[in-house]
């Protein structure tokens, strides 16, 4: 059958459900005239009248209700099987890819897609942690996290944490034959535990900031990682000085297995962001995972 008759009949069935050409054509969005020839074409190529007309109503012939009870109920089973099938497309499925870095993964992301995936079961989330800034587009994920300082201006970013400080932690045991550092310059002459990065095989370089003055310091040691907890575990040994969130020293610190230094050169930092790019037309499982990141105050 041709779109055309289709057309036709859709037309025969609003006309006669509501027995009304004006109420038709308004709920077809076509104008009256158009509506009116439709249907003087469908009964011209059936040779039946469809509809009997008077100046105050419109109402079906024999012809016309036998086939309205025939072919309406058929596309009434077409209109509700579309309808499922866009509540398909509306419904949360998919992969959503994430890269990070560890310490934004452990923190905040995976704690929040856990309870989302639970919530969620067609929902699948692949995150990668790496401490490159890494080509999202390029490499085709969906989102990436990093600080707030490290998204590019064209990304829409979304705050997922708060602001938080660093902390240049060490044994005590480190300490008993070893000045404690009072300014950042001082690194340069003890042994620190270096993060390594994948762009270039270099390391991450410390940063500092007090008042107005800002420093990177390029520290040495003879321990390098590119894991923030095993970092940890050999500051904890006393292979050294460490750099981390304070969040994972805490406490270490309050315990006593740790020291803290140079906490005057590390005032709060931008918490991290989910970001994404702007052009993207967010599916309903990405706009969920947005949303269970979202930080609230």
């Amino acid at each position: 059958m041709r779109r055309g008759n289709v057309n036709d009949l859709l037309g025969f069935i609003a006309v006669a459900r509501e027995q009304s050409f004006t109420k038709a054509a308004a709920k077809l969005g076509v104008s009256q005239s158009a509506l009116s020839y439709t249907i003087r074409t469908l009964e011209a190529r059936l040779g039946l009248r469809l509809l009997t007309r008077t100046t105050r109503s419109v109402s079906p012939t024999e012809a016309g209700e036998r086939l309205l009870q025939s072919i309406g109920p058929r596309f009434d089973e077409i209109e509700s099987e579309i309808s499922a099938l866009s509540e398909l497309r509306d419904k949360p499925a998919g992969t959503v890819r994430i890269t990070t870095v560890e310490h934004a993964a452990e923190t905040f992301l995976w704690p929040a897609m856990a309870r989302l995936m639970v919530e969620y079961p067609d929902i699948n989330i692949e995150i990668n942690t790496d401490y490159g800034l890494t080509d999202i587009v390029a490499e085709r994920y969906d989102a990436g996290v990093r600080l707030g300082e490290q998204v590019d201006k064209d990304m829409i970013a979304v705050r997922i944490g708060p602001d938080f400080r660093i902390a240049v932690v060490a044994a005590p045991s480190y300490f008993q034959s070893r000045r404690k550092p009072r300014t950042p310059q001082d690194l340069t002459e003890h042994v620190c535990i270096n993060l390594r990065l994948p762009t270039s095989g270099g390391f991450y370089a410390w940063e500092f900031r007090k008042g107005r003055r800002e420093l990177k310091v390029r520290v040495q040691g003879r321990a390098v990682f590119n894991a923030v907890t095993m970092m940890r575990g050999a500051a904890l040994e006393g292979f050294g000085l460490v750099y981390l969130p304070e969040d994972l020293v805490e406490a270490a610190i309050q315990e006593g297995r740790l020291v803290r230094v140079l906490a005057d050169w590390c005032p709060p930092r931008p918490g991290y962001h989910l970001y994404y790019p702007s052009r993207r037309q967010p599916s309903p499982a990405f706009a969920l995972v947005v949303d269970a990141l979202r930080h609230r105050t």
